[in-house]
């Protein structure tokens, strides 16, 4: 299925380039990558499924071609909408699934028929998507499965023109599990109300509450899909008159309309094709062959497709993408390689479009100097901390004050801060409370930085070669190592062993670095690593801790 939808995005990318029909043969060898011609009928052939199966595309002879979308001659009076609205498990079609399902159809621009039902996605909801929708797993386990769902809502929908706000999200999701269905993606006409939106009303915000408020919807946003999609249908009936106004007639106008024009960059976008989906860094070098940009990615081309798509990146990164005339890219075996491997290259070629990203020569530390604290270059075990500011306002918060570890002087500067507000003191108190809060979030920041120095631990990731793994050996503060892991036994095991053996503790900066990476895999670790605490043959020891308990690895306190 996966090598289908390749296919037919080439495709669809090859005749959108060419401004027209390509022969046939062209596309075979373009998009399947032969290296010789072929007949028309043996490409035709090696075609068939990924073009019959698209609605975008169509055979014109011995030619591939765009079909047109159907709907698109009706006057927008007379054309049916169905507004619907997605409530998501995540963020990712290819792994998240949809959890409820919400729809209105509008009707000679009127509002009529509401569709709603919840879909068990058959995986627990994330804590952030729960905090956000207020959905919990009890209601979804009750809830008829996403496939009946999907059902339902294509019923109801029918030949009806689809709208939703930033449709590229939501139908990314609804081709998804329609082609899980039918093994087609949904062939109907889409429009986009943030499109249209930011082309009738020029610089206003365009965020589904912004107009709510602009319009006075009577539903009201709440990240729930029914109220959400009844909002966005009352916003498209008021974007349809100000379409009008401006000469608009049918659907086809209203698509124009809302369709995001692709930025400069679009044209360069064949600098992408041929990425592999597999994780790994890529570069993105100028005419002089100078590194402008380094990245990493779980799917290497997916994310150098994204950049050049309509929406667009941080300014310096858009600098980047104008000055691009080369990417390249290193294939690596996980998603956690690849961010240890961005983080090694960006300290050593400093690439412009990078600046934003944190480095470790610009870390601070508390020190103890005499009877006070000052910030300090110089790595100490109180750090890193990242922002010089907050490491400032903390080393005066914690000047005159008695403390083993750094909140153990929070409960006196609190009670401080009451008997300031209590007597009136209130730019006094507003300076102390900064200071306090400066001083919570380095607090937070030792903490971790303390935790993950007694970790020990080997993160097991795929390799690069299918079939193999590779072993992250962890302990004393650093990244010790990287080896072939076959188990914990034989010659690599123990030679990772004796690596963390001979290591020496560290507070180096870039050492922290690489550790908070890693950390972030032993907190949410996907599916393809593994922890395995590590125990040399003296009965060393180190714990894990809270981290690896969450990835499901077992470890105990220091023999």
């Amino acid at each position: 299925m996966q090598l289908r939808l390749d296919a037919a995005d080439r495709l669809v990318e090859l005749v959108e380039e060419r401004r027209g029909p390509v022969s046939v043969d062209e596309a075979a060898r373009k998009v399947l990558k032969l290296g010789t011609a072929v007949p028309v009928g043996l490409a035709r052939s090696l075609l068939s499924e990924a073009v019959e199966d698209d609605a975008r595309l169509r055979f014109a002879g011995d030619l591939v071609a765009l079909t047109g979308a159907p709907g698109e001659g009706l006057l927008l009076e007379e054309a049916t909408f169905v507004v619907f609205d997605l409530e998501t498990t995540g963020l990712r079609p290819g792994t998240a699934r949809p959890c409820e399902f919400g729809a209105v159809r509008v009707t000679r621009l009127e509002l009529a028929e509401r569709f709603e039902t919840l879909a068990n996605p058959g995986a627990r909801l994330q804590p952030a998507v729960a905090a956000l929708t207020g959905l919990r797993d009890e209601q979804l386990r009750r809830a008829p499965p996403v496939a009946a769902a999907v059902r339902r809502f294509l019923q109801f929908a029918g030949d009806a023109v689809l709208v939703a706000h930033n449709a590229r999200f939501d139908m990314a999701f609804l081709d998804n599990e329609t082609m899980r269905l039918t093994g087609r993606r949904t062939s109907a006409t889409v429009v986009d109300t943030v499109g249209l939106a930011r082309k009738l009303l020029g610089r206003q915000p365009a965020n589904l509450g912004a107009l709510a408020y602009r319009f006075v919807t009577d539903a009201k946003p709440c990240h729930r899909a029914l109220p959400d999609a009844e909002a966005t249908a009352e916003i498209l009936v008021c974007l349809i008159g100000m379409a009008q106004e401006r000469g608009a007639r049918t659907v086809a106008d209203l698509v124009e309309l809302s369709a995001t024009r692709p930025r400069r960059v679009h044209r360069k976008r064949h600098l992408a094709f041929g990425a592999p989906q597999r994780p790994g860094v890529y570069l993105f070098r100028d005419a002089h062959d100078q590194v402008l940009y380094v990245g990493k990615a779980r799917d290497l081309r997916a994310r150098l497709r994204s950049y050049f798509r309509s929406d667009k990146q941080r300014p310096a990164v858009e600098s980047a993408l104008g000055a691009v005339e080369r990417i390249e890219w290193r294939v690596l075996g996980s998603e956690l390689e690849a961010s240890i491997e961005e983080l090694r290259l960006i300290r050593e070629l400093r690439p412009p479009a990078n600046a934003r990203s944190a480095r470790p020569d610009r870390y601070l530390y508390l020190r103890r100097r005499g009877d006070g604290v000052v910030c300090s270059a110089k790595p100490t075990d109180l750090g890193p901390i990242k922002s010089r500011r907050r490491a400032q306002l903390a080393a005066r918060a914690l000047q005159g004050l008695e403390w083993e570890a750094v909140d153990d002087a929070l409960p006196s500067l609190r009670a401080k801060l009451k008997r300031l507000a209590h007597d009136l003191r209130f730019e006094d108190a507003a300076r102390l409370r900064d200071r306090i809060e400066a001083l919570e979030g380095v607090a937070r920041e030792i903490a971790r930085a303390q935790r993950l120095r007694q970790i020990g631990v080997c993160v097991v990731a795929p390799g690069e070669r299918e079939g193999t793994r590779r072993g992250f050996f962890v302990a004393k503060g650093q990244l010790v190592c990287i080896r072939p892991y076959h188990g914990p036994h034989g010659l690599e095991w123990q030679a990772g062993l004796a690596a963390v053996a001979r290591a020496e503790p560290t507070l180096d900066p870039a050492a922290a670095d690489e550790l908070l990476v890693i950390a972030g895999f032993l907190r949410r670790p996907p599916p393809e690593v593994e922890v395995v605490p590590l125990v040399d043959s003296t009965g060393w020891k180190r714990s894990a801790n809270k981290l690896s308990e969450r990835a499901g690895a077992s470890s105990s306190q220091t023999a």
